[in-house]
């Protein structure tokens, strides 16, 4: 009888514990680990026409990589094939998604816990095989940063970034939850309007009012000796109040202020150059979604969407080049030239000279925000607001 009792006791406690567990509330379905790659364009297509389109609204831009698009919507993540949209995999938690990023040929699928965006899963990109898991303390809102050999979780008081290899969280910045030691941060009661990151690099916008008359641009190493004491690598009060980091490089860190692109030395946070841009008050108002511009990189430049037009910025000294007016987004390159999303289509553009070489009639069913873009091979993808949008 004192057996049974025990069994008994042992199975219902099973229970209770299987019930309240991350498991239950958790679906994975798993696919195939081999991927045939898709070949990339060798030249412009004449026309595009959606063949698919999926829910993503936790991807603020598209996610895809080795033949695969991931989108994100509600608790899930689903793998598809790039070029049919089919589904190889799906990850799902009960709790609403924050974010869905990539970087090291992994999925990062950030979930809500609560109060904050706590739960970070990485998975395979081809099956959705779950890798390294972390519980952190990234906020609402937050966005992932990839800076090469850590990734950064933005936020308006705290950021966090993890390791490569384990995701052990190698820095803490701002307003800590739990605070072991006290004094180690360099600064208090700051708020975070934007952050850029290169390889060993990340920058950031701080507003501290009650130390600062202007908004600083501070630039922090993402691995110091121990995480909850920053490593300042430079910092300087920029003298302007509503300013962006928009891009970082090696050496350079740009950031907008209305009419102008300033660069500072990201080593010494010493003054480089001010260039004149068409940038208006009410293209930099508030500070950007998830705290981070709308860029995009290629091997010529580095192109940067205002809100209102797309800038051009040299890679070797971030210094404007050129820029294109009336645009939705920084665009993509495709068969080696610019595409750039217009309100009728796309635009084609000579990266180095910004001249317009062409057009792509595209059918956004009446969609007139921000394009967020990206290629998987001869597929174009397409952000509009809460949907993924395929091109081919």
């Amino acid at each position: 009888m004192g057996l049974t009792l025990v069994v008994v006791a042992v199975l219902v406690a099973s229970l209770v514990l299987w019930l309240t567990s991350d498991a239950r509330n958790t679906t994975s379905q798993t696919g195939p680990s081999q991927i045939t790659p898709l070949q990339p364009a060798t030249a412009l297509p004449p026309t595009l026409s959606e063949i698919w389109r999926a829910p993503s609204g936790a991807t603020p831009v598209p996610v895809n990589l080795d033949s695969v698009v991931v989108t994100g919507d509600g608790g899930e993540v689903v793998g598809r094939d790039a070029v049919t949209g089919d589904v190889r995999w799906r990850y799902a938690r009960d709790w609403p998604l924050c974010t869905v990023s990539t970087a090291w040929g992994r999925i990062f699928a950030v979930h809500r816990k609560e109060t904050n965006c706590s739960e970070v899963t990485t998975l395979d990109t081809a099956s959705g095989k779950r890798g390294p898991q972390r519980n952190g303390d990234a906020e609402l809102g937050t966005r992932l940063l990839n800076e090469g050999s850590h990734v950064l979780t933005t936020g308006e008081t705290f950021a966090e970034v993890y390791r490569r290899d384990d995701l052990v969280r190698s820095m803490e910045y701002g307003r800590l939850r739990a605070i072991v030691n006290p004094n180690k941060q360099p600064r208090t009661n700051c708020t975070y309007g934007s952050f850029a990151v290169t390889g060993g690099k990340i920058a950031l916008i701080e507003r501290c009012p009650t130390q600062d008359p202007s908004d600083r641009l501070t630039v922090l190493k993402p691995n110091p000796e121990k995480s909850d004491e920053p490593q300042v690598i430079s910092t300087a009060v920029t003298g302007e109040k509503g300013a962006r980091v928009i891009a970082a490089t090696a050496n350079r860190v740009a950031i907008a202020g209305p009419g102008r692109i300033v660069v500072y030395d990201s080593e010494t946070g010493g003054l480089v150059a001010t260039y004149p841009v068409d940038v208006t008050a009410e293209d930099l108002a508030g500070d950007p979604p998830g705290r981070v511009v709308s860029t995009f990189t290629s091997t010529a430049n580095i192109y940067w969407f205002t809100g209102s037009k797309t800038v051009a910025l040299s890679l070797a000294d971030l210094n404007p080049l050129w820029t294109a007016d009336d645009t939705l987004g920084p665009g993509t390159t495709l068969a080696g030239r610019l595409l750039l999303p217009v309100q009728d289509g796309l635009k084609v553009l000579d990266q180095v000279t910004g001249e317009e070489i062409g057009s792509i009639p595209v059918n956004r069913d009446g969609h007139t925000g921000p394009v967020e873009m990206a290629t998987e091979g001869p597929v174009v993808l397409e952000q509009r607001g809460g949907t993924l949008v395929a091109l081919r």
